[in-house]
């Protein structure tokens, strides 16, 4: 009796690898297990449309219930894996229930990192990276009076342009010199920093938070490492997320800065694969060096990875990297992976709005950021396939 392939993760990349094994032909059972309630939903929305009321809970579905009726897919929602049996080819779900398979793959996404700070765990201080936190987050912000946001990356200045859309006092803390260090060239970075100031955002860069301030169990301010106070009652930690790999780790598998896999994305045990967020592989533009890429791009493109191979057409993996950011009016795309030390080349004009940062490694193209201009984005990628992706 077939066992068929169980997904633990129903996120983007796990909802993507049920429908692509049923689109390429996969007869055999598929259960999809995950620890939120309900059925896989998009996260992207969650820091910009859905805090903004312009999504609902039901717009923010992947797909409504019938479709996974059509495709003979099962979905355990708010179910909990306790651990792998790979001896048994099992998992063991915390209600005591026992999934066999012939194949698992790990979908497990990442979880967004918190702060030890004094004040942690006040009221009105919230991660946003799931559902829940972004339910939470948008019924505060209509009832807010003023906003902090500890990050200056993605997630940060996302809802740093929201809250300004609201009309809040928003102020920014982050850690290093300038906003997005480690995801966006200093031309670009600076230029988001600079709209973001227009909207009357304040960044407090270089700083270090100390403590969370609060009364009668609510937040109602920072204290900033050298002595200064920002007022606000609702506070988001965006500091980044940390990849879910201790299933992995207990069961075995070769984990470092999330689960390892080839090329094929098939861990250290050949029936278990692993995708999205939570895995580390070899990134073959770059000399098969180690990443862990965060989209949904990434997710997305391995599940169709894994399902082709599953159904007997193996390919490695080698996908140019996109993603993608809306702050207010302003829409970042990139495409490609680019290094700290990566040559910034500027093409088009800054002020206009609508403008490119073309990354260099030596001589070669590493990645492309765009601003407002879709169409450079698109032939960002198209430039970057064979260098990102070579046969």
């Amino acid at each position: 009796m077939a066992h068929g392939t169980v997904i633990v993760g129903t996120g983007q990349g796990g909802f993507q690898l049920a429908a692509s094994l049923r689109d390429s032909g996969y007869a055999d059972p598929i259960t999809l297990v995950g620890d939120e309630p309900g059925l896989p939903y998009q996260r992207p929305p969650l820091s910009k449309a859905f805090l903004q009321g312009k999504v609902d809970d039901t717009g923010l579905l992947l797909r409504p219930p019938p479709f996974y009726q059509r495709i003979d897919a099962r979905v355990l929602g708010g179910t909990r894996v306790a651990r792998i049996d790979r001896a048994a080819r099992g998992v063991h779900l915390s209600s005591g229930q026992t999934l066999p398979y012939d194949h698992l793959v790990l979908a497990t996404g990442a979880t967004a990192r918190t702060l030890c700070v004094p004040g942690a765990g006040l009221s009105g201080v919230h991660v946003l990276r799931g559902l829940e936190d972004a339910r939470r987050i948008r019924e505060q912000l209509a009832r807010a009076r003023s906003v902090a946001v500890v990050g200056a990356g993605f997630i940060g200045l996302e809802l740093a342009a929201v809250a300004r859309g609201q009309g809040l006092p928003m102020q920014v803390i982050e850690a290093t010199a300038r906003p997005l260090l480690r995801a966006l060239s200093e031309p670009m970075a600076r230029h988001l920093q600079a709209f973001h100031e227009a909207q009357g955002t304040q960044f407090h860069l270089n700083t270090q938070l100390d403590a969370i301030e609060g009364e009668d169990g609510r937040a109602t301010g920072l204290r900033l490492h050298g002595g200064g106070r920002i007022v606000a009652d609702l506070i988001v930690i965006a500091v980044g997320v940390t990849p879910n790999d201790q299933l992995a780790r207990d069961a075995g598998l070769a984990v470092g800065n999330g689960i390892e896999v080839d090329e094929l994305l098939l861990t250290s045990d050949a029936a278990i694969s692993a995708l999205g967020d939570c895995a580390n592989f070899p990134f073959a533009a770059d000399g098969g060096s180690r990443v862990r890429i965060e989209s949904v791009q990434n997710a997305v493109d391995q599940a169709r990875c894994i399902a082709a191979r599953l159904c007997g057409q193996p390919l490695p993996y080698a996908k140019v990297p996109w993603f993608w950011s809306e702050q207010g009016p302003c829409r970042l795309q990139m495409a490609g992976l680019a290094a700290p030390g990566d040559r910034s080349d500027i093409e088009g004009d800054p002020a206009s709005g609508r403008f490119s940062v073309l990354r260099y490694r030596g001589d070669q193209l590493s990645a492309v950021e765009s601003l407002n201009d879709p169409a450079a984005h698109m032939r960002a990628r198209t430039a970057l396939a064979p260098v990102l992706a070579p046969t």
